[in-house]
Protein backbone atom coordinates (compact mmCIF):
# COMPACT_ATOMS: atom_id res chain seq x y z
CA UNK A 1 0.00 0.00 0.00
CA UNK A 2 1.39 3.23 -0.95
CA UNK A 3 1.08 6.43 1.54
CA UNK A 4 1.26 9.70 0.36
CA UNK A 5 3.56 11.68 2.73
CA UNK A 6 1.40 15.17 4.07
CA UNK A 7 2.99 18.34 2.28
CA UNK A 8 3.67 20.68 4.64
CA UNK A 9 3.32 24.28 3.44
CA UNK A 10 6.15 26.86 5.19
CA UNK A 11 5.26 28.79 7.75
CA UNK A 12 5.08 32.61 5.74
CA UNK A 13 5.81 34.38 9.69
CA UNK A 14 8.75 31.82 10.04
CA UNK A 15 11.27 35.07 9.55
CA UNK A 16 9.24 37.13 11.34
CA UNK A 17 5.81 38.86 11.61
CA UNK A 18 4.64 42.06 12.00
CA UNK A 19 1.47 43.87 13.56
CA UNK A 20 0.48 46.99 11.17
CA UNK A 21 -2.27 49.34 12.20
CA UNK A 22 -4.62 46.74 13.15
CA UNK A 23 -3.31 43.81 10.55
CA UNK A 24 -0.66 40.84 11.22
CA UNK A 25 1.26 40.37 8.41
CA UNK A 26 4.27 38.22 7.41
CA UNK A 27 7.34 40.51 8.05
CA UNK A 28 8.73 40.99 4.56
CA UNK A 29 5.28 42.34 3.87
CA UNK A 30 5.07 45.51 6.11
CA UNK A 31 4.68 48.40 5.12
CA UNK A 32 4.14 52.16 6.80
CA UNK A 33 3.07 55.26 5.27
CA UNK A 34 6.16 57.05 3.49
CA UNK A 35 4.70 60.46 5.08
CA UNK A 36 3.76 59.34 8.22
CA UNK A 37 5.80 61.47 10.92
CA UNK A 38 7.62 58.46 12.72
CA UNK A 39 9.24 57.90 9.47
CA UNK A 40 9.53 61.54 8.11
CA UNK A 41 10.61 63.32 11.79
CA UNK A 42 11.26 60.57 14.27
CA UNK A 43 7.96 61.54 16.22
CA UNK A 44 7.46 58.08 17.65
CA UNK A 45 8.85 56.45 20.63
CA UNK A 46 8.61 52.08 21.28
CA UNK A 47 9.32 49.67 23.48
CA UNK A 48 11.49 46.08 23.01
CA UNK A 49 11.12 43.28 24.95
CA UNK A 50 12.53 39.54 23.90
CA UNK A 51 11.40 36.29 24.35
CA UNK A 52 13.47 33.88 25.74
CA UNK A 53 13.07 29.96 25.22
CA UNK A 54 9.27 30.33 24.58
CA UNK A 55 9.10 32.77 27.28
CA UNK A 56 8.40 36.69 27.22
CA UNK A 57 10.75 38.47 29.73
CA UNK A 58 9.16 41.10 31.96
CA UNK A 59 6.20 41.66 29.30
CA UNK A 60 3.83 43.69 32.07
CA UNK A 61 6.93 46.33 33.02
CA UNK A 62 7.99 46.95 28.99
CA UNK A 63 4.23 47.61 28.03
CA UNK A 64 3.82 49.96 31.52
CA UNK A 65 7.16 51.80 30.13
CA UNK A 66 6.16 52.14 26.54
CA UNK A 67 2.44 53.50 27.43
CA UNK A 68 3.78 56.21 29.71
CA UNK A 69 6.29 57.14 27.54
CA UNK A 70 3.43 57.92 24.23
CA UNK A 71 1.51 59.45 26.99
CA UNK A 72 4.48 61.77 27.31
CA UNK A 73 4.41 63.00 23.58
CA UNK A 74 0.80 63.72 23.84
CA UNK A 75 -0.74 60.44 21.74
CA UNK A 76 -3.50 58.05 22.13
CA UNK A 77 -3.88 54.57 21.38
CA UNK A 78 -7.11 52.64 20.99
CA UNK A 79 -5.46 49.42 23.00
CA UNK A 80 -5.73 48.91 26.95
CA UNK A 81 -2.24 47.52 28.15
CA UNK A 82 -4.14 43.75 28.03
CA UNK A 83 -4.47 44.30 24.75
CA UNK A 84 -1.40 45.17 23.73
CA UNK A 85 0.04 42.33 25.52
CA UNK A 86 -2.40 40.26 23.58
CA UNK A 87 -1.62 41.25 19.79
CA UNK A 88 2.13 41.06 20.67
CA UNK A 89 1.53 37.25 22.37
CA UNK A 90 -0.58 36.36 19.08
CA UNK A 91 2.56 38.12 16.95
CA UNK A 92 5.24 36.58 18.23
CA UNK A 93 3.43 33.08 18.61
CA UNK A 94 2.81 33.54 14.25
CA UNK A 95 6.68 33.21 14.39
CA UNK A 96 6.76 29.50 15.72
CA UNK A 97 9.91 30.43 17.12
CA UNK A 98 11.10 30.31 20.83
CA UNK A 99 13.12 33.54 20.77
CA UNK A 100 12.52 36.44 19.69
CA UNK A 101 12.96 40.33 19.24
CA UNK A 102 10.04 42.17 19.82
CA UNK A 103 9.51 45.84 18.59
CA UNK A 104 6.24 47.69 19.77
CA UNK A 105 5.83 51.28 18.65
CA UNK A 106 3.30 54.18 18.73
CA UNK A 107 4.05 56.84 15.43
CA UNK A 108 2.63 60.17 15.44
CA UNK A 109 0.82 59.14 11.98
CA UNK A 110 0.58 61.74 8.96
CA UNK A 111 -0.58 65.10 8.85
CA UNK A 112 -4.09 65.96 7.40
CA UNK A 113 -4.44 67.76 4.41
CA UNK A 114 -3.57 71.50 5.49
CA UNK A 115 -2.79 70.94 8.89
CA UNK A 116 0.71 71.60 10.56
CA UNK A 117 -0.23 70.30 14.58
CA UNK A 118 1.26 67.16 15.12
CA UNK A 119 -1.83 66.49 17.81
CA UNK A 120 -3.75 66.32 14.92
CA UNK A 121 -2.91 63.69 13.97
CA UNK A 122 -4.18 59.87 14.31
CA UNK A 123 -1.57 57.73 16.05
CA UNK A 124 -0.91 54.54 15.02
CA UNK A 125 0.77 51.38 16.30
CA UNK A 126 2.77 49.35 14.49
CA UNK A 127 4.58 46.57 15.83
CA UNK A 128 6.79 43.40 14.60
CA UNK A 129 8.63 40.25 15.86
CA UNK A 130 12.09 38.85 14.63
CA UNK A 131 14.85 36.31 15.57
CA UNK A 132 16.87 37.28 18.57
CA UNK A 133 18.91 40.25 18.35
CA UNK A 134 21.94 40.30 19.87
CA UNK A 135 24.37 43.48 20.89
CA UNK A 136 27.11 41.25 21.17
CA UNK A 137 26.68 37.64 20.72
CA UNK A 138 27.44 35.18 23.80
CA UNK A 139 30.57 33.63 22.74
CA UNK A 140 31.81 37.51 22.43
CA UNK A 141 30.39 38.08 25.81
CA UNK A 142 32.36 35.59 27.53
CA UNK A 143 35.60 37.19 26.41
CA UNK A 144 34.01 40.75 27.43
CA UNK A 145 33.71 43.49 24.64
CA UNK A 146 35.99 46.45 23.76
CA UNK A 147 34.52 49.99 24.01
CA UNK A 148 35.60 53.49 23.44
CA UNK A 149 34.15 56.69 25.25
CA UNK A 150 32.71 58.57 21.74
CA UNK A 151 33.15 61.95 20.76
CA UNK A 152 29.16 63.02 20.01
CA UNK A 153 28.07 64.24 22.89
CA UNK A 154 24.49 62.85 24.45
CA UNK A 155 21.73 64.69 23.15
CA UNK A 156 20.70 66.36 26.50
CA UNK A 157 17.86 65.72 28.60
CA UNK A 158 16.04 69.41 28.06
CA UNK A 159 16.26 68.98 24.26
CA UNK A 160 14.28 65.53 24.48
CA UNK A 161 13.29 63.27 27.31
CA UNK A 162 15.85 59.78 27.14
CA UNK A 163 13.19 58.25 29.52
CA UNK A 164 11.04 58.12 26.08
CA UNK A 165 12.40 55.53 23.95
CA UNK A 166 13.11 56.91 20.45
CA UNK A 167 14.60 56.87 17.15
CA UNK A 168 16.73 59.91 17.34
CA UNK A 169 19.64 58.53 16.51
CA UNK A 170 21.75 60.85 15.09
CA UNK A 171 23.99 61.39 18.18
CA UNK A 172 24.04 57.59 18.93
CA UNK A 173 24.74 56.52 14.44
CA UNK A 174 28.17 58.71 14.95
CA UNK A 175 28.87 57.23 17.97
CA UNK A 176 28.26 54.06 16.19
CA UNK A 177 30.56 54.67 13.40
CA UNK A 178 33.41 56.17 15.84
CA UNK A 179 33.49 52.69 17.23
CA UNK A 180 33.54 50.58 14.31
CA UNK A 181 36.95 53.03 13.09
CA UNK A 182 38.36 52.49 16.20
CA UNK A 183 38.10 48.77 16.61
CA UNK A 184 35.81 48.26 19.10
CA UNK A 185 31.97 47.52 19.36
CA UNK A 186 30.76 49.64 20.94
CA UNK A 187 30.75 53.41 22.10
CA UNK A 188 29.27 55.21 25.05
CA UNK A 189 28.50 59.02 25.20
CA UNK A 190 28.80 61.84 28.16
CA UNK A 191 27.15 64.73 28.42
CA UNK A 192 27.69 68.08 28.31
CA UNK A 193 29.88 67.65 31.95
CA UNK A 194 31.75 64.84 31.20
CA UNK A 195 29.47 62.16 33.01
CA UNK A 196 28.51 59.04 31.40
CA UNK A 197 25.33 58.57 30.01
CA UNK A 198 24.30 55.56 27.87
CA UNK A 199 25.25 54.14 24.43
CA UNK A 200 23.04 52.80 21.61
CA UNK A 201 20.61 50.21 22.89
CA UNK A 202 22.28 49.82 26.26
CA UNK A 203 22.91 51.19 29.93
CA UNK A 204 26.23 51.54 31.82
CA UNK A 205 27.36 49.74 34.85
CA UNK A 206 30.56 50.60 36.82
CA UNK A 207 32.24 48.50 39.62
CA UNK A 208 34.70 49.86 41.94
CA UNK A 209 35.41 48.58 45.66
CA UNK A 210 32.46 46.78 45.54
CA UNK A 211 29.97 49.57 44.98
CA UNK A 212 28.05 49.33 41.72
CA UNK A 213 27.05 52.56 40.24
CA UNK A 214 24.62 53.75 36.80
CA UNK A 215 24.28 57.00 35.80
CA UNK A 216 20.80 59.02 37.58
CA UNK A 217 20.34 61.01 34.25
CA UNK A 218 20.82 61.62 30.31
CA UNK A 219 19.30 57.84 29.90
CA UNK A 220 16.44 55.58 29.25
CA UNK A 221 15.38 53.56 32.28
CA UNK A 222 15.87 50.20 31.17
CA UNK A 223 13.65 47.44 32.18
CA UNK A 224 17.51 45.05 31.96
CA UNK A 225 19.41 48.08 34.21
CA UNK A 226 16.44 47.72 36.43
CA UNK A 227 16.94 44.01 36.34
CA UNK A 228 20.82 43.93 37.23
CA UNK A 229 20.36 46.59 40.28
CA UNK A 230 17.38 43.98 41.57
CA UNK A 231 19.58 40.85 41.42
CA UNK A 232 22.90 42.93 42.58
CA UNK A 233 20.62 43.55 46.11
CA UNK A 234 19.92 39.73 46.03
CA UNK A 235 23.90 39.73 46.69
CA UNK A 236 24.10 42.44 49.01
CA UNK A 237 25.93 44.60 46.30
CA UNK A 238 25.90 48.56 47.33
CA UNK A 239 24.31 49.85 44.45
CA UNK A 240 24.08 53.81 43.30
CA UNK A 241 22.28 55.40 40.73
CA UNK A 242 24.01 58.72 40.62
CA UNK A 243 26.58 60.82 38.24
CA UNK A 244 29.32 58.78 36.89
CA UNK A 245 32.33 61.06 35.63
CA UNK A 246 34.45 59.20 32.77
CA UNK A 247 37.38 59.50 35.24
CA UNK A 248 35.61 57.11 37.37
CA UNK A 249 34.31 54.72 34.95
CA UNK A 250 38.07 54.53 33.35
CA UNK A 251 39.35 54.06 37.20
CA UNK A 252 36.41 51.08 37.39
CA UNK A 253 36.79 47.08 38.26
CA UNK A 254 34.50 46.00 35.94
CA UNK A 255 32.39 47.70 33.36
CA UNK A 256 29.15 46.29 32.05
CA UNK A 257 26.49 46.77 29.91
CA UNK A 258 22.70 46.25 30.29
CA UNK A 259 20.24 45.70 26.99
CA UNK A 260 17.10 43.51 26.14
CA UNK A 261 19.42 42.61 23.30
CA UNK A 262 21.76 40.68 25.39
CA UNK A 263 21.32 40.75 28.80
CA UNK A 264 24.31 41.80 30.62
CA UNK A 265 27.50 42.20 28.58
CA UNK A 266 30.76 42.15 30.08
CA UNK A 267 33.10 44.82 28.94
CA UNK A 268 36.93 43.93 28.66
CA UNK A 269 38.46 47.40 27.68
CA UNK A 270 37.75 51.06 27.24
CA UNK A 271 39.70 53.03 24.82
CA UNK A 272 41.89 50.58 23.88
CA UNK A 273 42.73 49.92 28.01
CA UNK A 274 42.03 47.18 29.69
CA UNK A 275 39.48 46.97 32.41
CA UNK A 276 41.01 45.24 35.48
CA UNK A 277 42.27 42.06 34.32
CA UNK A 278 41.30 42.88 30.67
CA UNK A 279 38.10 39.79 30.90
CA UNK A 280 35.01 39.68 32.80
CA UNK A 281 34.88 40.07 36.43
CA UNK A 282 33.45 38.22 39.06
CA UNK A 283 30.47 40.48 39.70
CA UNK A 284 29.15 40.84 35.97
CA UNK A 285 29.88 37.10 35.49
CA UNK A 286 27.73 36.31 38.69
CA UNK A 287 24.97 38.86 37.77
CA UNK A 288 24.99 37.62 33.77
CA UNK A 289 24.22 34.34 35.37
CA UNK A 290 21.11 35.16 37.31
CA UNK A 291 19.92 37.10 34.65
CA UNK A 292 19.40 34.42 32.37
CA UNK A 293 18.17 31.92 35.37
CA UNK A 294 15.70 34.74 35.98
CA UNK A 295 14.18 34.24 32.85
CA UNK A 296 12.17 30.73 33.73
CA UNK A 297 10.94 32.58 36.88
CA UNK A 298 7.31 32.74 36.82
CA UNK A 299 8.09 36.48 38.84
CA UNK A 300 9.97 37.82 36.08
CA UNK A 301 8.57 35.89 32.65
CA UNK A 302 5.02 34.35 31.37
CA UNK A 303 5.16 31.86 28.83
CA UNK A 304 4.32 32.33 25.15
CA UNK A 305 0.69 31.96 24.66
CA UNK A 306 0.75 29.45 21.66
CA UNK A 307 -3.39 29.11 21.95
CA UNK A 308 -3.55 32.55 20.19
CA UNK A 309 -2.79 31.24 16.76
Amino acid sequence: MSKTAAVTEPNPYADGSAFIDGEYCPIGEARIPLIDLGFTRSDVTYDVVHVWNGRFFRLSDHLDRFIEAYGKLRMELPYRKDELADILHHMAALTGLKDLYVNITASRGPLPPGERNPLNCRNRLYAYAIPFVWIARPEDQEQGIDMIVATPQRVPMASFDQTVKNYQWGDLTKSLIEAGDHGAKVPVLLDAEGNVTEGPGFNVFAAKGGVLTTPDTGVLLGISRRTALELAETLNVETRIEPLPVKDLREADEIFLTSTAGGIIPVRSLDGAPIGDGAPGPLATRLRQLYWEAHEDPNFSEPLRLDTV
